[in-house]
């Protein structure tokens, strides 16, 4: 076995890579976790094995944040700052927009419909979805239910959960990183600044990471528990909206990310090291430290499961990215199927049903929405005729590479 295959620089470039396939795991197991608790009102996965810390869609969401960090540092490294921020809000607000629409004025009222054999009371109602859209529309979730269909469902013992869409909780942290990264942009950390990038993002790392460990060291069992959550949801306390611990443990991870890509020169890629990942990640997880350990060892794991796993793996996303439509409809088509009384059948059946209608979902999200929307990145980049730059010329690296992180996905998660 080679001790090293050459650095993160050298071979973590263009669309060579199987990004598209753990983005697409990543999300999946936030499906998977959440039908546990949504469909049957029992602990998500992996909470037993990882002691309490965490859980598996939890764990996927750190790894969404970790990918982030890495794609998103490179793109701000690339671009100026308005353009940085436009990509940004294509990728994100399009997808989530027409979710929100879709769960307030199609899923919601069908449900409703279901209980009551009609819409009398649905419309005008104290959590109306014309509330749901407009008091989510701007990332953050201030109204979880709609119309008291899922509080229906729960008294009935169908759901466990009266949110039509908890997944969205974590987006507002992504955005939160990714102004972070504009900062950064705006700061002039950009080519010919990398120094600079570079103390920066070690600086941020240092604070994230000094919080994450003095949260461990003050555990009783030097074990960092589980960050608080209420009803599934980021619990307080709250400065300015955000969850504190959320905060320091997301951006935690996608620092660590963030890191890679600024010293991608330094980092080998190495297979013992990545066994080594592996093997530590499973450690932590099973005996503690999984926040101060455990997550840079999963940074570590996923770049070079990206960098090393074969050739057929890579091609799995790289032309559809169905990750973010996973990601946001899943927590919605669980809660239906639930709703509709799918997990009397079993929970084979009932993720089935989740996992069948999550993936039609995410697909048409993708080709109608997300897509489409994406295609818009580079309006003004270019008067017509105007000469284009050498480096993004038909098919270089760099052209890839860009195209790459114009499809990057977002924490999901």
């Amino acid at each position: 076995m080679r001790w090293s295959h050459g650095t993160v620089a050298e071979l973590f470039s263009g669309r060579d890579n199987s990004l598209g396939l753990l983005r697409l795991l990543l999300a999946s197991a936030v499906v998977l976790s959440h039908a546990r608790i949504l469909g049957f009102g029992s602990r998500e996965f992996g909470y037993g094995f990882a002691s309490g810390q965490t859980d598996l869609g939890k764990m996927s969401v750190f790894g969404f944040f970790i990918l982030s960090g890495v794609l998103v540092t490179r793109s701000g490294n690339r671009l100026p700052i308005g353009r940085f921020l436009w990509h940004r809000a294509l990728r994100l607000l399009p997808g989530l927009w027409v979710c929100l629409l879709v769960t307030a004025f199609a899923v919601a009222p069908f449900l409703y419909w279901r209980q009551h054999g009609g819409l009398t009371g649905f419309w005008n109602h104290g959590e109306s979805p014309f509330d749901y859209v407009r008091a989510n529309f701007a990332i953050r979730v201030h109204q979880w239910g709609i119309s008291g269909v899922l509080d229906g469902a729960m008294n009935k013992g169908l759901t466990h959960n009266r949110s039509f869409d908890g997944a969205l909780w974590s987006l507002e942290y992504e955005v939160l990183c990714y102004l972070g990264v504009a900062l950064l942009v705006l700061a002039g950390a950009r080519a010919g600044g990398v120094v600079r990038a570079r103390r920066a993002i070690l600086a941020v790392a240092a604070v994230l990471g000094w919080f994450v460990l003095t949260e461990a060291l003050t555990d009783p069992l030097t074990n960092a528990t589980e960050i608080p959550m209420r009803d599934g949801m980021p619990a307080i306390p709250m400065v300015g909206g955000f969850v504190v611990n959320w905060v320091f443990y997301l951006g935690f991870a996608f620092v660590l990310g963030a890191l890679i890509e600024a010293y991608k020169e330094r980092i080998p890629v190495s297979d013992p090291l990545g066994v080594l990942a592996a093997l530590t990640l499973l450690v932590t997880l099973q005996y503690g430290w999984f926040y101060v350990i455990g997550v840079p060892a999963f940074a570590y794991l996923l770049l070079w499961l990206a960098i090393r796993l074969p050739g057929p793996f890579r091609r799995v996303g790289a032309k559809h990215d169905y990750s973010y439509g996973i990601y946001i409809y899943g927590f919605v088509v669980e809660q239906a199927v639930a709703a509709l009384g799918g997990a009397r059948w079993g929970f084979g059946v009932y993720l089935a049903l989740a996992a069948g209608g999550t993936l039609v979902a995410a697909a048409l999200s993708w080709h109608l929405v997300e897509r489409p929307a994406m295609r818009l990145k580079d309006i003004g980049r270019a008067r017509p005729g105007a000469r284009r730059p050498v480096d993004a010329a038909e098919g270089s690296p760099a052209a890839a590479a860009e195209q790459d992180l114009a499809r990057a996905g977002t924490a999901a998660p």
